[in-house]
């Protein structure tokens, strides 16, 4: 589920860093713009694990601040395509289920990998599975779930420019693009084996 990555970067440290160690500024300005973000093709970032190497600072004209090269490692929550991972039902809908590992919650189980003969019930808000005639389970919100990672998506998203049209945008406008937003990182899960859906079913 994690794993150490190393990375090389131009770090730039603001004059206000420069009382401290070196290696402490370092650290500070890589864990400002790494932690918590996604890098493509390689995972989510959780944090800065150590420095391996640091160059001498370099100076630009017109900029109070130095700039090294600094080599490091750091830890990436980057699943591996069959990997068995644990965690709560934050959302259903009839399309699927939404899971949400605490630190990261792009985690889709489409209709298509829940378990034969399952069913969306929209009175309950949950997805029954029909073991046998006189047999059903839940999976309801808030559930413990045991998952399979079947795919990655990683999205490459652009930034968005300032919107200069003269036509003002409404709040639910706003609402809406937000549920539409892409992720640029994530999961596409099943459970359709034994051992898989709701931990308590199997305790």
């Amino acid at each position: 589920m994690f794993q150490l990555s190393v990375i090389s970067d131009l770090i730039r440290i603001p004059p206000h860093l420069f009382h401290l160690p070196i290696n402490i500024s370092v650290k500070e300005e890589l864990s400002r713009k790494y932690s918590n973000k996604v890098i493509h093709k390689l995972g989510l970032v959780i944090s800065v694990w150590d420095i391996m190497e640091i160059d001498d600072g370099l100076l630009k004209p017109g900029d109070g601040a130095t700039f090294v090269n600094v080599k490091f490692r750091c830890v990436v929550f980057k699943p591996f395509v069959g990997e068995v991972l644990t965690g709560w039902i934050e959302k259903i809908t009839e399309t699927g289920i939404k899971v949400n590992l605490e630190f990261f919650n792009d985690i889709f189980i489409p209709k298509k990998f829940i378990f034969d003969s399952s069913e969306y019930s929209k009175d309950e808000n949950a997805w029954v599975w029909s073991v046998d005639e006189d047999t059903k389970l839940y999976m309801d919100i808030n559930e413990k779930i045991n998952f399979r990672v079947e795919e990655e998506i990683f999205t490459n998203i652009k930034p968005k420019g300032p919107d200069n049209s003269l036509s003002a945008t409404t709040s639910e406008e706003n609402e809406d693009e937000n549920k539409e937003k892409v992720p640029p990182y994530a999961i596409i899960a099943s459970c359709q084996t034994d051992g898989m859906g709701c931990v308590s079913w199997w305790e």
